[in-house]
């Protein structure tokens, strides 16, 4: 692909122009979510994730989130995992990557694990990203048992989604809410906005709830699950019965249970449990979400001692819920029986979110300036579109297309100690031709703001032009650490 910019335009111009990612990013405001709950009871990973992601689907999601439990988490192997990303992360990284979905954000406690990827044009538009944890299992000070979860703007939108593996076994039903409601008072976030999981616009609970079918005989279990006929048995799964006296359940909604219960199996098997303990099939792998309620119309003034300001910010709720209205349709809910590396199968929920966007334009503009070539130094130009907390800690990070995780940069440069020139409109940053690539390749570059934390600013793909002195000093890939000294020469 050949650079998009022509390198006689003017650089105010070439800002303007830039990132086409963000003037095509979704004019409609829907948007496709795939989300995965697996217990993968510390298995290696398949050798393809394809079915279980839809990636032969010609119906892309906008984002993808993922929710493992029981991920291998000896210590050494924890350590390690701590140290490098764990076998499961690599997979979907490299499987996502490809298709030009990024790693926005990750959090594990040790064998819970929970990934957010999002299409590359919607990653100026995720913002506060914030993750946090709680442990339930041994009194609380095991992680083997608990919640993970990951907050975020999504277009404005506050959205956050919760990850759990709850207590097993038949009889701790109301063990298994109280581990929930404990989870939901303990997580905490930063704005005054949002503190608490169910201030969220929009919460998914999902993970290894552990939730069983109670009072049925084994027999009429399995007739039930060969002939299909599922609704029997929902009568009896605890889930649906604790619904019907906690509140707190009530305000979440499930999609029907239209398929087999996911545990418990014999490994590589479509066959339940054949070992001595002989489990009961159950549903204990669920997706639940929560769209919050509209806030309540304020009411006539009634006396002088009314709180003026939680008024203020009641009517300031429910004029955003006006102009900004945020619905959620499950397209689908259901497993997927094809993988056998564990005793649960995975679920995956289909959903089509649909909002009103707060934003249309990201806080940065950023594009690279006339042709790129580790034969001279180059320059990013760049545009704040508005305000935003800036610093000198920004900077802007040059990725080859495809790249996993904000991390995966090929170099980077700060906004203000690379700073060569700059007006009211645009401010121009300098690259060393030794950190640009020699053999080139398409690349984008991010801005990324350290106090949000977050990329805010994407460019169009453009191209790097492969070094005219590696190819004739004949430099590959494996002896490419010469350049330097021949450029240098």
């Amino acid at each position: 692909m050949e650079n998009d910019y022509d390198t006689k335009e003017d650089p105010q111009s070439q800002v303007k122009n830039s990132v086409g990612m963000e003037k095509n990013c979704c004019d409609e405001d829907t948007f496709r979510l795939h989300m995965v709950t697996w217990n993968v009871a510390t298995a290696d990973p398949p050798d393809d994730i394809s079915s279980l992601l839809h990636l032969n689907s010609p119906k892309t999601p906008d984002l993808y989130v993922i929710g493992l439990q029981e991920v291998y988490s000896a210590p050494h192997r924890f350590i390690i995992d701590m140290a490098v990303e764990d076998s499961w992360s690599h997979l979907f990284m490299s499987s996502l990557a490809p298709r030009g979905y990024l790693k926005v954000s990750s959090i594990r406690m040790q064998g819970l694990l929970l990934l957010f990827f999002s299409k590359l044009a919607h990653v100026p538009f995720i913002r506060d990203i914030q993750d946090t944890y709680s442990r339930t299992g041994i009194s609380g000070y095991w992680g083997n048992k608990g919640g993970v979860s990951i907050r975020l703007s999504f277009y404005g939108h506050m959205l956050c989604f919760l990850n759990c593996h709850l207590a097993a076994h038949m009889q701790y039903a109301s063990q298994r809410v109280d581990e929930f409601e404990y989870i939901l008072d303990t997580q905490t976030f930063d704005p005054k906005k949002t503190p608490h999981i169910l201030d969220h616009k929009l919460v998914f609970w999902f993970g290894d709830l552990n939730f069983r079918i109670q009072d049925h005989g084994m027999h009429f279990l399995h007739n039930c699950i060969t002939s299909h006929k599922f609704n029997l048995l929902w009568s009896k799964d605890q889930l649906t019965m604790m619904k019907k006296t906690e509140a707190l359940l009530q305000e979440f909604d499930e999609g029907p249970l239209d398929f087999q219960p996911t545990y418990k199996f014999d490994r590589f098997s479509d066959c339940y449990d054949s070992s001595g303990k002989m489990r009961k099939p159950a549903w204990t792998d669920r997706i639940l979400w929560r769209v919050k309620p509209k806030e309540p119309p304020p009411e006539e003034e009634k006396d002088e001692d009314r709180d003026s300001g939680l008024d203020e910010k009641n009517t300031k709720n429910q004029q955003e819920e006006e102009e900004f209205p945020l619905k959620l349709k499950q397209d689908s809910y259901t497993s997927n029986m094809e993988y056998g590396v564990s005793d649960h199968k995975p679920v995956i929920g289909i959903f089509t979110l649909e909002l009103r966007k707060m934003y249309e334009a990201p806080l940065v503009r950023v594009c690279a300036e006339g042709e790129w070539s580790a034969d001279f130094d180059a320059m990013v130009i760049y545009s704040p579109l508005q305000p935003f907390p800036s610093s000198a800690w920004d900077w802007i990070g040059l990725y080859k297309v495809g790249f996993r995780s904000v991390s995966d940069y090929i170099t980077y440069t700060w906004v203000k100690d690379d700073e060569v020139s700059f007006n009211d409109e645009l401010t121009q940053v300098y690259v060393s031709k030794d950190e640009i690539p020699a053999l080139g390749g398409e690349c984008v570059l991010c801005y990324y703001c350290s106090t949000l934390q977050c990329i805010v600013g994407i460019s169009s793909p453009f191209k790097v032009h492969e070094s005219k002195v590696a190819v004739e000093e004949g430099l590959v890939p494996e002896n490419i650490d010469g350049l330097e000294k021949a450029t240098a020469s």
